[in-house]
């Protein structure tokens, strides 16, 4: 079956996925990954930079030698720092980062001989610096306090949007899930921490809400008419719309992901960028985690608040029973021996059948306008 055919089956509702229906384990398993990562956070702790914790930074220029090792070694026996942050910078370029913050001009002057020496480059060709820690501590604060401005300004402008606060709190409910478990997922690879890593996770807010949004959108066209008709619930209209958007969030997906995993393949196999590749691995992670959040979360969420409503609920119950009438009265027909077609044409519709015919499915050539006679002159 070729993807446009099985994305009209999708469409249609004559193939579709029970998103909806199995959100129970679809909750599950995000609330375990929420804990798991906030357990890691707590009891490993996060890899932070060195812009976090401060200390000192040498740069080597211009080296035909790109071993890691030796300024690994030279570290070690210098301060002692069996975790010194050894990193490739393009072609001819390494950085060793040192959390020790008490370098005497002495000692720093020594390690740049030392490194010189190592990588066959004159002293000048070796740089050091020295970078506090509240710069990325600045920067953290800033982000925390613009990611709390978005999320209340993104909550009152989809509750506007979507006429009610259920999709809303649905769709900040994933955006949270999607940056607790990024966070945990740099906990348990340790991964390190940067202020490039802390703008990839708030570049990453929009496009979770995006993809979101597509499918919310959706739901509200699919929903226009439930209250009016008998045909499907809300579970099942929203089950349909997560099935219609389907192979454009996975397109959306792709056509995102792959540009930033060729960034990520660049910045650490061939150019060695940190913040290149800082920014990619947190954008590549997310990326991941927004498409998986609106549909297996986002969506549901939205389905299990809005059961809440005494009106949708009454509607589902509704539903249910008068298919359950049906039921009975399709078993008592046959046990008499009588034609039952005109309820299985019914009940062999689906929930997409209303749905569909409402957004304008074709209705035949009985539906089509005639065309006016016209006098021969």
């Amino acid at each position: 079956m070729s993807m446009n055919s099985f994305g009209n089956d999708l469409y249609t509702g004559r193939k579709s996925f029970d998103f909806i229906g199995k959100r129970k384990i679809w909750f599950s398993i995000a609330l375990a990954a929420v804990l798991l990562s906030c357990v890691l956070v707590f009891a490993k702790g996060l890899n932070l930079g060195i812009e976090f914790t401060g200390g000192s930074q040498f740069t080597i220029s211009n080296t035909q030698d790109t071993d890691q090792s030796a300024a690994s070694d030279i570290m070690r026996d210098a301060l002692g720092d069996e975790s010194a942050r050894v990193t490739q910078v393009g072609d001819a370029s390494i950085r060793v980062q040192t959390i020790a913050q008490d370098l005497t001009n002495t000692q720093t002057e020594d390690i740049r001989n030392q490194l010189a020496d190592a990588y066959g480059v004159p002293s000048s060709d070796v740089t050091s610096t020295y970078i506090g820690p509240s710069w990325g501590n600045d920067i953290l604060m800033k982000a925390i306090r613009g990611f709390i401005v978005f999320v209340l300004l993104v909550t009152v402008g989809l509750t506007l949007y979507f006429r009610g606060w259920r999709s809303a709190a649905g769709g900040i409910i994933a955006l949270l899930h999607d940056l607790i478990v990024t966070v945990g997922v740099y906990c348990l690879f340790g991964f390190e921490l940067t202020p490039s890593t802390v703008i990839g996770l708030l570049t990453i807010l929009g496009y979770s809400l995006y993809d979101t949004i597509v499918v919310f959108d959706k739901v509200r066209e699919n929903n226009a008419k439930l209250l009016t008709q008998n045909s499907y619930t809300f579970a099942e209209s929203t089950n349909l719309a997560v099935n219609q958007t389907l192979i454009r969030s996975i397109n959306t997906s792709v056509t995102s992901i792959l540009p930033v995993a060729s960034i990520l393949f660049i910045g650490v196999l061939l150019l060695g960028a940190g913040t290149l590749r800082d920014l990619a691995l947190v954008m590549f992670v997310g990326l991941l985690l927004s498409t998986i959040s609106s549909i297996f979360i986002a969506s549901p969420l939205a389905v299990q608040f809005a059961e809440l409503n005494p009106e949708i609920k009454a509607h589902t119950e509704k539903v249910i029973a008068l298919r359950e009438e049906r039921a009975a009265a399709r078993e008592a027909k046959i046990a008499a021996g009588e034609d039952v077609s005109d309820l299985d044409d019914v009940d062999s519709a689906g929930p997409a059948h209303g749905i569909i015919r409402d957004a304008g499915h074709h209705q035949g050539a009985s539906a089509q306008p005639r065309r006016k006679n016209r006098s021969k002159k």
